[in-house]
């Protein structure tokens, strides 16, 4: 009998391994589809129940793939622990945010400088009539300007091993210093300075959720919660992050990306620009992007918490005590 119930655990334990990559790998083939959709006009899977349309079937073959990425990624790993898994995925994670926060580093030095020179109308002097026309629109800086600074920013991330959040709320202070001193001492502002406070603002708050969730940094009500057993509260923190946190990012990411119209998309499809014209930063459709950003990164990081808590459900070494953090 107890090696029957070994074994059940095991295969329960394998199945809990699918759900969770399966999870993930839904994710990547849902925003590979949706880029495909938005800029190279692919049907969506679901156009097949009207048409077998070409494109249609080959969106359905992205999530196939993914999927049996997603198996076949499992069945590699069956003698890793579940804590191990967790590992790998916070540290895929950790990589793209740090990514992600040199990218918003680059582009808002960089668009904060142009803005500036488009504002005091000297960039004609500075290059060519034609670059500086163009440096006045958004579907060219977005292209030229801003995509190669993001993927500068990720390979500079392969380098570093910091987040980097505190110098990001430190460059917040410093901006918001240069605008209080321009405007009381000079009496000059633009509308790109205060751009630029609200761009790193957001990709603060939205960027850190997810390591803040990692470091049990985010307000919780406990009142019920502390009195249970150790065993109860893994049992809670698996299947409260799965039903609950994974399936509240599913429904930001569906309703984000959902369709050309969409919140995400929208902006992202014409690289579009602040309220402000040519005096303001062009960031607005980056911002769009960053609710599309915390919602895949949350969802990957309530998957790893999923894989943590079922570590310590199976009595895993090496469980985390981020009590000492929280205390500071």
């Amino acid at each position: 009998m107890v090696e029957v119930a070994s074994k059940r655990e095991a295969v329960i334990g394998i199945w809990k391994r699918y759900l969770g990559w399966i999870t993930i790998s839904l994710l990547a083939g849902f925003l590979v589809n949706n880029f495909l959709n938005i800029y190279f006009g692919f049907d969506r899977v679901s156009g097949l129940a009207s048409s077998l349309s070409l494109t249609a079937i080959l969106s359905l073959v992205v999530y196939i793939f993914f999927i049996t990425l997603a198996i076949w990624q499992v069945n590699r790993t069956l003698g890793e622990s579940f804590r191990e898994q967790a590992s790998k995925l916070h540290n895929f994670n950790v990589y793209f945010l740090r990514g992600c926060f040199f990218a918003v580093l680059f582009i808002g030095c960089v668009d904060f400088l142009l803005a500036l020179l488009r504002s005091v109308d000297v960039l004609k002097y500075l290059v060519p009539d034609g670059t500086a026309r163009a440096l006045g629109l958004g579907n060219f800086v977005g292209p030229f300007v801003h995509v190669p600074l993001a993927i500068l920013g990720f390979i500079v991330a392969c380098f570093s091993r910091t987040l980097g959040w505190t110098w990001l709320a430190l460059l917040i202070v410093f901006a918001e210093l240069i605008i209080v001193i321009s405007r009381y001492l000079f009496s000059y502002e633009q509308s790109f300075m205060a751009d630029l406070v609200r761009y790193w603002y957001a990709a603060l708050f939205l960027f850190a959720s997810a390591y803040t969730l990692y470091e049990e940094g985010h307000v919780r009500v406990d009142v019920i919660y502390a009195g249970l057993s150790n065993k109860v509260k893994a049992y809670v923190n698996a299947w409260g992050s799965y039903l609950l946190g994974v399936v509240t990012m599913v429904v930001v990411v569906l309703f984000g990306f959902n369709g050309k119209t969409s919140i995400i998309n929208s902006p992202l499809l014409v690289f579009e620009i602040t309220n402000q014209g040519i005096n303001g930063m062009f960031i607005k459709y980056q911002m769009a992007m960053f609710l599309g950003i915390f919602g895949a990164t949350m969802l990957v990081q309530f998957i790893v918490q999923f894989f943590e808590s079922l570590a310590d459900i199976n009595g895993e070494p090496g469980k985390r005590d981020t009590s000492i953090k929280l205390a500071h």
